[in-house]
């Protein structure tokens, strides 16, 4: 895996041109909060809805990666309900560089039957990191899954950088939080996104910050926003509310979006 931005399946350009629309889902991250694209998950099942491109950003990446490789929303609702934050990461002996060892997380995977390509997928995939290099997002949608995953959860001071080639790669929350654009990217031509946090507060232009709002704000994209306030991102405990809380605002924002579309037609 070189981190290199790809489209193998054909590019948005190309989507757009064909006679079909290319469903996407952008995942967010945002630590445990990440639960409530479980939520999300199934109330697009129930709805029929089925992303062929997913992408994710940190936790919004396990979750993406779970659903990318063929498991069920309720295998990944009882999954994340019976997560312990030592599937993700174990304690380093020297933390010089972060306090988590997060090859942990390859033992997780193994146990839900064993580290894929993610070009094998039944789902067209990608991880997003954040390059301390260049202070770019990285698109990794080649390669081994494991490595994608570590890189995209990699949150400085908590677990260490992976390297990949010339690249030294951390949390993809440090430069896309909410990874429409990479969806877009990969071929997608309306973009179901789920936000669980704002973007973080060190984008180096306001450009940027006008740019995500476009994005955000586009007819090709369905914003899907969990009210999380009060539930930690850090903790274990809130993950059932969590879950429910990003059901009910996926539940909520199909409705509005199926009244506008039939208002519409």
């Amino acid at each position: 895996m070189n981190g290199q931005t790809r489209a193998v399946h054909g590019t948005a350009a190309q989507a757009k041109s064909g006679s079909h629309r290319m469903l996407g889902l952008a995942l967010g991250g945002g630590g445990a909060l990440g639960a409530a694209h479980v939520g999300v998950l199934r109330a697009l099942h129930e709805a029929g809805l089925a992303p062929r491109v997913v992408v994710g950003t940190s936790a919004g990446s396990l979750v993406g990666a779970a659903y990318a490789a063929g498991l069920s929303p309720s295998q990944i609702d009882a999954a994340v309900r019976g997560a312990e934050w030592s599937m993700f990461g174990r304690l380093r002996p020297s933390p010089r560089l972060g306090l988590l060892d997060s090859s942990a997380l390859l033992e997780t995977i193994d146990r839900l039957g064993g580290e894929p390509l993610i070009e094998t997928l039944p789902r067209r995939f990608a991880a997003i990191a954040t390059d301390l290099r260049t202070r770019q997002a990285v698109i990794l949608d080649r390669g081994r899954l494991g490595i994608a995953l570590r890189a995209s959860i990699a949150v400085p001071g908590i677990f260490p950088p992976i390297v990949v080639g010339d690249q030294i790669l951390v949390d993809g929350g440090l430069a896309a939080n909410l990874p429409i654009a990479a969806a877009q990217q990969l071929g997608a031509t309306f973009t179901i996104a789920v936000r669980i946090r704002p973007e973080w507060d060190r984008i180096p232009a306001m450009r940027s910050t006008r740019r995500i709002a476009a994005l955000e704000a586009s007819p090709d994209v369905l914003m899907i926003r969990p009210k999380l306030n009060g539930l930690s991102q850090w903790s274990r405990a809130d993950v059932p509310q969590i879950i429910d809380t990003g059901y009910v605002a996926a539940r909520t924002a199909l409705e509005v979006w199926k009244g506008q579309r039939d208002r519409v037609a």
